[in-house]
């Protein structure tokens, strides 16, 4: 039971980074987020392609340590060899695909060493 009658939504993730620019042209490329107004600037809102959510890609203060273990992004799609193929002819490689109680995964990273993975198990048949 939650704290009000409906549950909330997760709608937006905040990453940090020390290049803002460098991972807004990240996940455009790889993943399909568009900016939300103006895409410059220390602070800039992605918003997912068909719908999931939204990534705020924030300016990292000298103190933040990037690429830390404790989160990962997952993005789900249909074929992950074929996404791979894809990515890969983009520039991005995913490690081996995995594959664990009737779907398939692969990790990788973004720029700035934070983990990713991309995953079939939305889409598995049960």
């Amino acid at each position: 039971m939650g704290i009000t009658s409906t549950s909330p939504a997760l709608n937006m993730i905040v990453i940090y980074s020390k290049d803002v620019q460098r991972l807004v042209k990240f996940y455009q490329t790889y993943f399909g987020f568009t900016p939300v107004g103006e895409a410059a600037g220390d602070l800039v809102e992605l918003q997912a392609g068909a719908n999931g959510a939204s990534l705020l890609i924030h300016k990292a203060g000298k103190a933040v340590r990037l690429g830390q273990a404790s989160v990962k992004l997952v993005f789900s799609v249909n074929d992950v060899n074929a996404f791979k193929a894809a990515a890969s002819e983009l520039g991005l490689d995913f490690g081996s695909t995995h594959h664990a109680n009737g779907y398939d995964y692969a990790n990788a990273k973004d720029p700035d060493g934070n983990s990713i993975s991309i995953s079939s198990r939305l889409y598995r048949l049960d």
